[in-house]
């Protein structure tokens, strides 16, 4: 098996990934998983394709991440890595979706607007 890449977003955070077969190995940024994601949650997060596809051990993960906080991030991940699991075989792509892996989560930090502190707080109004 060739390498195969695939491409994941989440807010502002890029993950783009590149899958071989292997022993389980995930390098991000040239740093193991554990290292680059201290908490289990986002490991979890990071992990959730492979482990529905019980797949752990089977592959070996190279991603570059880029943007963006750890969250946002780490489910820019599982998607790009739900991606290439789909590349590498199609029939896996219905127990992904069931799971909602295959989706983008589009929502986006709305702007600021001119005159207030937030995005869509006010001042307080004052009426003396």
């Amino acid at each position: 098996m060739e390498t195969v890449n695939a491409l994941g977003r989440r807010k502002s955070a890029v993950a783009r990934v590149y899958v071989t077969e292997g022993t389980g190995k995930i390098t991000i940024n040239k740093r193991d998983l554990a290292d680059y994601f201290p908490s289990d949650i986002l490991q979890y997060v990071v992990k959730q394709p492979l482990a529905k596809l019980e797949a752990v051990e089977k592959y070996d993960i190279k991603a570059v991440l880029a943007g963006g906080g750890y969250t946002g991030q780490s489910q820019a991940l599982r998607l790009a890595i739900a991606r290439a699991l789909v590349k590498i075989n199609a029939d896996d792509k219905k127990a992904l979706r069931s799971e909602g892996f295959m989706t983008r989560d589009s929502r986006e930090v709305e702007r600021k607007k001119p005159g207030q502190p937030k995005a869509r707080r006010r001042f307080q109004f004052s009426k003396r």
